[in-house]
């Protein structure tokens, strides 16, 4: 037999043949990840500059033609609706450039305030000037004029970088993208802080004209039910007791019905004296808020105490509005919290009045739990106040109006 023949030292510096060359990675290593050659935030703003060009040939089309037929129309009854329709659609194009802004550029821009709506003939007219005033709107539409140009230089030159230009292209599109923000902040921003607080102002204004007309029908209903009945009543009663002496029956029966006229009276005296309270309360135009919530306080089911620490009496208005407010406040405890003890806390801090109500009651209040919170958020927020509303499932639940301070 032969001898296997023994390996020779250089063969132990060498590796059998059909043996794989060693590696730096070990076979339970996993490959490291595909990976694209830009970040994904150049993709966005690739994606936005790419898609600038069909959407600016949406909104310069759009635009073009409703000015032109606006414009040419305004001879006729049709032209300033037509234009005022325009600027609500540019509005809703600005909003959908927003949109685009914020997911492909991360540029937040606040949505401008909504055109207050107005109902009627007359508010058909006012809503249309209102429309065709919009300094929104026209913006919207200087944004979509200029972008058709600007939409096609970055498209093409996107695209061709995209192609021949790959390495530089991400400062390129950098660049460009900063362009497009620097114009959605410039024109589709919300309007400056004036024209933001006329718009308020323009709500605040239909509240108030609401309240008003709900408290006039509220007393003109008070009216009619209470003491308006129970006079015409006292009428017919006096009527007949006047018929019956003329004719010399001066009887028990005629005692009856004078004594009958009397109850009415002085029940029609009260009703009058309760509406006029809830007009405006004699108290408080005497002794100011102090007196005045202490009385509202005694009619109060639960026991409430009473602070009050001002300077010397608010306008008649706010004074007026604090007073209500609290009295609502402590309306609802009376009726839904079934408290055992409460507390209003009325003070003066630089130029704001605050109020306090608070009560041990069963809580969960809430300004959409009705209840008259909702009506008195309104009515504070018209006349620039604020409304805050603490209360737990279980109580406590501590109330807070603040109210614009102004001198008497």
């Amino acid at each position: 037999m032969t001898e296997p023949l023994s390996p020779s030292p250089s063969a132990g510096r060498g590796r059998p043949s059909g043996h794989p060359l060693p590696s730096s990675r070990t076979p339970s290593e996993p490959l490291p990840p595909a990976r694209l050659a830009f970040e994904a935030h150049t993709w966005k703003e690739i994606a936005h500059l790419l898609t600038n060009l069909p959407l600016s040939l949406i909104g310069f089309t759009f635009v073009t033609t409703v000015l032109f037929t606006s414009a040419f129309l305004t001879l006729t009854v049709i032209g300033f609706p037509l234009l005022a329709a325009a600027l609500l659609g540019a509005r809703q194009l600005g909003k959908l450039e927003r949109i685009r802004a914020r997911a492909l550029l991360d540029v937040t821009v606040d949505e401008p305030s909504p055109l207050p709506m107005r109902g009627g003939a007359e508010g058909f007219v006012a809503q249309v000037w209102m429309s065709v005033k919009d300094p929104v709107g026209w913006r919207s539409m200087l944004y979509e004029l200029i972008r058709l140009p600007w939409g096609i230089a970055t498209f093409t030159i996107t695209l061709t970088g995209l192609f021949v230009a790959w390495p530089v292209l991400p400062f390129i599109v950098r660049g460009l993208a900063n362009a497009d923000r620097a114009m959605v902040r410039a024109l589709l921003s919300p309007s400056d802080e004036l024209e933001r607080r006329i718009a308020e102002l323009e709500s605040d204004r239909g509240v108030v004209v609401d309240t008003a007309a709900a408290d006039l029908r509220r007393i003109e209903r008070d009216l009619h039910d209470g003491a308006q009945a129970r006079l015409v009543n006292l009428a017919m009663g006096l009527g007949l007791a006047k018929e019956k002496l003329l004719e010399g029956q001066a009887d028990d029966a005629v005692a009856l019905m004078v004594a009958e006229a009397h109850g009415e009276v002085k029940l029609a005296l009260q009703e009058l004296r309760d509406l006029a309270r809830g007009i405006h309360p004699a108290v408080l135009t005497d002794r100011g808020l102090d007196a005045a919530l202490s009385s509202v306080a005694s009619r109060c089911t639960a026991p409430v105490k009473v602070t009050v620490d001002l300077p010397a009496r608010p306008a008649a208005a706010i004074e007026g509005i604090a007073y209500f407010t609290v009295s609502e406040l402590l309306q609802n405890v009376s009726k839904h919290s079934g408290a055992r003890s409460a507390a209003v806390d009325v003070w003066r801090s630089d130029d704001r009045l605050l109020i306090q109500v608070w009560d041990d009651g069963r809580g969960g209040a809430s300004v959409d739990g009705g209840s008259g919170i909702a009506g008195l958020a309104e009515r504070l927020g018209a006349v620039d106040g604020l409304f805050m509303v603490d209360s737990p499932v279980g109580g406590p639940t501590t109330i807070t109006a603040e109210l614009p301070w102004r001198n008497r």
